[in-house]
């Protein structure tokens, strides 16, 4: 009986560590495996495209693409449940994470991809009532985000925007982008206007502040810098919702997608930047794959906007980049998941240890 006790008690020491160790930062797999779903539905929808390499895309099996769907679903129902039970068992720690200058930014990460699972969704219209009132559901939580944070930007000592400005405060723009794109697809052309105007006003002052890197702004460490290539994500995806939303690929769209292609150069050319934390697999690796396919997507875009070959050929490179970054880390996370809840300094994002010591960075 003594024995029986002791392992349930282990098992749940066990089980309170890995919600203990759990944090927003791992929702990165998500906005990965949902936006690749998304690219696949983009590529594989009938378009005026009748380019051949777009005609290759077509050919997919759609078995292919409800099973990536639904992996993305799993993953995420996955990671949203424990995210509540860490809520319900941590929620002091969860508290802090709120507070931490690149934590809060990754509260974003699942009404992101909750939205971008819903915009790929092989089941219901985006005219129908599912779709409002999933988006709805999904929108809330970003636009309360929006409220606490932008308004500490504005008003609050310590958390001025040039204090805590880093790669990360991307994703609360990212978030309104996405939205804007979803309600421009229900046809709520005013409601994605709002959001548009939302995310891009936040986001002219946060590109001009990180590129400016005041004194006494926030850093991240090593292991956080695969998340520069948010960089990219942000103009690729304005890119995106402002198409959805005029209804065509205009020159606002072409300018913004021309600077995430920038931005791209611009980061692969200093592998250096990158190269400490590709030493050791981390969840942080995953920052890579969301990215690359917003931006896979804004080409497939541009790519129909311009049916000449070569803008196909950038698609189809960016497309395949994004799937074959997408595939490596799944290989990697499958052979490493055992070491996935690190609980170290050089944790991705910040681990919270048992005994309530400070979140490290």
């Amino acid at each position: 009986m003594k024995i029986i006790m002791d392992t349930k008690e282990s098992q749940k020491n066990h089980f309170s560590s890995i919600l203990s160790r759990f944090h927003a930062g791992y929702f990165r797999i998500s906005l990965s495996l949902c936006s690749q779903a998304l690219l696949w539905k983009t590529l594989s929808d009938p378009s005026d495209d009748i380019h051949k390499i777009r005609n290759i895309f077509r050919m997919l099996p759609s078995a292919a693409f409800i099973l990536l769907w639904s992996l993305a679903l799993f993953s995420l129902i996955s990671l949203s449940s424990l995210y509540l039970l860490r809520i319900f068992f941590h929620f002091d720690m969860v508290k802090r994470e709120f507070l931490h200058h690149v934590g809060v930014n990754y509260l974003y990460a699942p009404w992101i991809s909750w939205l971008m699972l819903l915009q790929a969704t092989p089941f219901f219209k985006h005219e129908g009532v599912c779709f409002f009132i999933l988006w709805w559901i999904f929108i809330v939580p970003i636009l309360a985000l929006d409220i606490k944070i932008y308004g500490q930007w504005i008003t609050k000592g310590k958390r001025f925007l040039s204090g805590v400005a880093n790669p990360t405060s991307q994703l609360s723009v990212i978030g309104n982008l996405v939205g804007a794109r979803a309600a421009a697809e229900m046809g709520w052309n005013e409601s994605a206007l709002l959001l548009f105007a939302i995310g891009m006003s936040h986001y002219l002052v946060l590109f001009v502040t990180l590129y400016q890197r005041l004194p006494g702004s926030s850093s991240i460490p090593a292991m956080l810098r695969p998340v520069f290539f948010l960089f990219l994500a942000a103009p690729s995806m304005a890119s995106l919702a402002w198409n959805s939303i005029y209804g065509k690929f205009d020159s606002s769209s072409k300018m913004l997608f021309f600077l995430s292609i920038f931005l791209f150069l611009s980061l692969v050319s200093r592998p250096a930047l990158f190269k400490r934390s590709m030493r050791k697999f981390n969840v942080s690796w995953w920052a890579y794959s969301f990215p690359l396919t917003v931006m896979a997507m804004a080409s497939t875009k541009y790519a129909q906007e311009m049916k000449n070959t070569a803008s196909h050929i950038l698609m189809l490179l960016l497309s395949a980049l994004s799937v074959i970054v997408s595939l490596v880390l799944m290989i990697f996370t499958a052979l490493h998941s055992t070491s996935l809840l690190p609980c170290d300094a050089d944790d991705s994002m910040h681990c919270i240890s048992i005994n309530q010591r400070t979140s490290i960075v």
